[in-house]
């Protein structure tokens, strides 16, 4: 009987809730329902907007709780909290007043799991850094199981996971809010202002994402971006191995950037180079983060020709400054993760002319001022459309430069349309919205989707 199934037994004559029906949580669903367990699944939508997925848990056998009430009342036993939901909803805070026990996907699988985990978070970055690793390591030769945040819940491959293999995992700070456990090796790539209207305050952020490293057991590993003010400023356990990365300075133990432009690793103050910076593939300096970034984290687990090999091979990961076409000598490209304004400086950052930016989405309550001067400095033509349209439209006019022309559209095909009159040979338009996509879509890959559709349309 494998660790999961034993996990399972331990459940009969429990009653099970699990909160959302989404991606993250139906596999763990179906493997409740196969082990003959019963699962009450509430979800704040109602039957018709869950369409065919009502119809796939009816057929699992699941009773539903839907709508605006869904979480008036949880009586059950366990309860699997979906990463949308507050840890602290008063809900849950009853539900544990109550002496019921509240768990997630994520913090089962962190249980379960046979093999070592690698853990990345940060405010950006995280899905490239947990790409780049989990190809290093498969091109060492290591079997890899990726997951989490990057949109595949591992829960369900654990019973296959052997002590040999890794597992490589990005972690949102929703998944770590009420974690307990770490992964053995794990790195914040860079903390700033994002998520404040899930959070509240920027510092309740900041103590989610340090849960990736809080409950580490000893001799684990922890990669820290040096140049970063917050994560270089955080209070660290005692006794933390840590490695930093930096183009700022050279680490007694990390990766950084020498002043000719060469990467290099320093072991105990012994210094190797690795690779020069031009010979990345994937464009922009923060990639050039992103590559530190990961090959710290493999360090002792590949070689340095393993690291090297991926970054001149690795073409970048989709919605992320993603080459969409050519046409009529202008270049489009979809940085739909783009979700907060760090996001959007770091891809505006990444060509050296200035570009036609489509901006705008879903309101984050995040501060756009930031984003003023740099889209002064990197955009010609400012397309803006969704929530956050004016907000970011003040921020530009009331900043002392010279302003880029602002246009704005009714919606993204218009965005689209807009961007494609105003261009011309030579030109390249960038979808980078420095905001969320849940005005109009339902996460930023769809939005994304619907860019590259419309592109591909002209």
């Amino acid at each position: 009987m494998t660790a999961f199934e034993k996990y399972l037994d331990g459940l009969h004559g429990r009653q099970i809730a699990v909160i959302g029906a989404g991606v993250s949580n139906m596999p763990l669903i179906e493997r409740l329902r196969e082990a003959g367990l019963s699962v009450v699944v509430h979800d704040k939508k109602t039957e018709a907007e869950l369409g065919a997925q009502y119809e796939a848990l009816t057929k699992l056998g699941a009773a539903l709780v839907l709508g605006e009430h869904y979480l008036d009342h949880l009586p059950e036993d366990v309860i699997f909290r979906t990463p949308g939901v507050h840890p602290e909803h008063p809900a849950l805070r009853e539900a544990r007043k109550a002496g019921r026990l509240v768990t997630s996907e994520m913090e089962l699988f962190f249980e379960l799991c046979p093999c070592p985990v690698i853990g990345i978070t940060g405010s950006d970055g995280k899905t490239t850094t947990t790409t780049l690793t989990c190809e290093i390591l498969k091109r060492a030769g290591h079997t890899v199981h990726l997951g989490g945040n990057i949109g595949r819940p591992l829960l369900p491959d654990v019973e296959k996971i052997t002590p040999n293999d890794l597992a490589v995992v990005e972690l949102s700070s929703f998944q770590l809010m009420d974690m307990r456990r770490s992964p053995s090796c794990a790195a914040i790539t860079n903390l700033t202002p994002n998520h404040l209207d899930y959070h509240g305050t920027f510092e309740e952020y900041v103590e989610a994402k340090t849960a990736i490293f809080r409950f580490q057991l000893p001799g684990g590993r922890l990669i820290l971006n040096w140049d970063d003010p917050v994560t270089h400023s955080l209070e660290l356990p005692e006794g933390a191995e840590v490695c930093w990365t930096s183009k700022t300075s050279t680490p007694l133990n990390g990766v950084f950037l020498r002043t000719d432009g060469m990467i290099c690793i320093s072991d105990a103050g012994n210094v190797r180079e690795l690779l020069p910076q031009q010979e990345i593939r994937i464009p922009g300096a923060h990639n050039v983060y992103n590559i530190m970034m990961a090959a710290a984290l493999v360090q002792g687990l590949a070689a340095d020709a393993d690291i090297c090999s991926v970054a001149r091979e690795f073409g970048g990961v989709e919605h992320r400054i993603e080459f969409v076409r050519e046409k009529d000598g202008v270049c489009y490209y979809n940085d739909s993760i783009a979700s907060s304004p760090t996001r959007t400086i770091a891809g505006l950052q990444s060509f050296d002319q200035k570009l036609i930016l489509i901006a705008g989405g879903y309101d984050k309550h995040l501060d756009y001022t930031v984003l003023a001067e740099p889209i002064c400095g990197h955009v010609k033509t400012l397309i803006l459309t969704g929530a956050t349209a004016s907000k970011i439209r003040a921020a530009v006019e009331q900043t002392e430069c010279q302003k880029p022309d602002i246009l704005e559209a009714a919606d993204l095909a218009d965005a689209v349309q807009q961007a494609a009159h105003s261009a011309g040979t030579g030109d390249i338009v960038i979808l980078s919205p420095a905001s969320a996509s849940f005005d109009c879509f339902r996460n930023f890959m769809e939005r994304g989707d619907r860019f590259k559709a419309l592109v591909h349309a002209l």
